[in-house]
């Protein structure tokens, strides 16, 4: 029997590799059964794989930050084409209405470009989808169920681009995957408030957020962009470091501050708390043994966020090899990773998402 040329082909997928890990995209892309690639935008790997699911389970798949099965690709110039946005239209109703969507969402190849001609075409074709699709269970992209399918379709100079998936099989709520905080606010402390907000963002397609008044241990804290996210959300934080928190940040509610080394630092007996945060500068090795040390005095079930730090990436398999020695590491002590990624605002490091099980440590 010969086999359906899809199927011999590869089938097409969109794989977005930071421009970062550019000097090891081709590496990724084999890793992930990639078949050639060709790039769209700044970011997005058009490829062909017989192995779909090494795009999510290959230990290379940490480099993807977002991944879009290609069921319907219209490869044109739509600025130059009239009548673009009632066609795209048109056609994604008719490939996709019948599978039923939760939702509907458009965003752009090259999400950066200071050309705001495609983000208004991403809004405007999206609006005009769900004129024809009529109500759908799901309007707003944090409404999502991260297990159900939406209907995902990307735009740009290059063409239109769409598929249908999970928000936590494609890694992100957002076509894309970028979730964008606003760092210009008079009130910033520092970028590192952007990360914690993506990260509990990102946090939404694998557990419920934090309930309010949860307590937090804070390592590494200053300047404080991280702890003045956290306090924003009605947050509790006990922040230690060594150097000073930002002023505007002491008098706020919610804060205990301990300027000391977080090796030193011993919390007070009977202290329990809902979440740690790692931020730590230094050796991996380093940060996570100080998580392992002061894990007992959080709860069972308690979420752990660890921002694995590397050297610059230059290959695959040295950050690879960093990961999976922590990982080891910190599940001997009883945190389980369950969820890992590249945010939007990390630069040569990966987030973390663990939980505390102590009854369940690796053997």
């Amino acid at each position: 029997m010969i086999a359906d040329p899809i199927e011999r082909e590869g089938k097409p997928w969109l794989l977005r590799i930071p421009t970062l890990f550019e000097p090891i995209a081709q590496a990724v892309i084999t890793g992930c059964g990639g078949d050639g690639s060709k790039l769209l935008g700044q970011e997005y790997h058009l490829i062909k794989t017989q192995r779909p699911r090494a795009i999510r389970e290959a230990e290379v798949a940490k480099f993807v930050r977002w991944n879009l099965p290609v069921e319907h690709a219209w490869p044109c110039q739509p600025r130059k084409m009239e009548g673009f946005i009632e066609k795209a239209a048109q056609t994604l109703v008719k490939k996709f209405a019948e599978r039923g969507p939760q939702g509907v969402f458009v965003g752009q190849l090259n999400a950066g470009s200071p050309d705001r001609y495609y983000k208004s075409l991403a809004a405007n074709l999206r609006g005009r989808v769900l004129q024809l699709f009529g109500e759908l269970p799901v309007g707003g992209v944090l409404e999502q169920d991260p297990a159900r399918a939406s209907l995902f379709a990307l735009v740009g100079k290059e063409g239109l681009y769409a598929g249908m998936t999970s928000p936590r099989e494609a890694n992100g709520f957002y076509p894309g995957g970028s979730f964008f905080v606003d760092q210009n606010a008079a009130d910033t402390i520092s970028r590192a408030g952007g990360k914690i907000a993506e990260a509990l963002h990102y946090l939404g397609l694998h557990r419920p957020a934090m309930e309010k008044g949860s307590h937090w241990l804070e390592l590494g804290a200053c300047p404080g962009g991280m702890t003045a996210e956290l306090l924003a959300r009605e947050q509790r934080v006990t922040a230690i470091d060594r150097a000073a928190l930002d002023k505007r940040l002491l008098q706020r509610p919610g804060l205990t501050f301990w300027q000391t080394d977080v090796a030193q630092f011993v919390p007070a007996r009977g202290t329990v708390f809902d979440a740690m945060l790692s931020d730590l500068n230094g050796p991996p090795e380093d940060a996570i043994a100080q998580v392992i040390r002061l894990a007992p005095w959080l709860k069972q079930g308690a979420l752990v966020i660890f921002t694995l730090k590397l050297p610059k990436v230059e290959s695959v398999d040295v950050p690879c090899a960093a990961f999976r020695k922590l990982v080891k590491v910190a599940g001997a002590a009883g945190l389980r990773l369950f969820a890992h990624t590249h945010l939007t605002y990390n630069k040569n490091e990966f987030t973390l998402f663990f939980e505390w099980r102590p009854s369940a440590k690796s053997s």
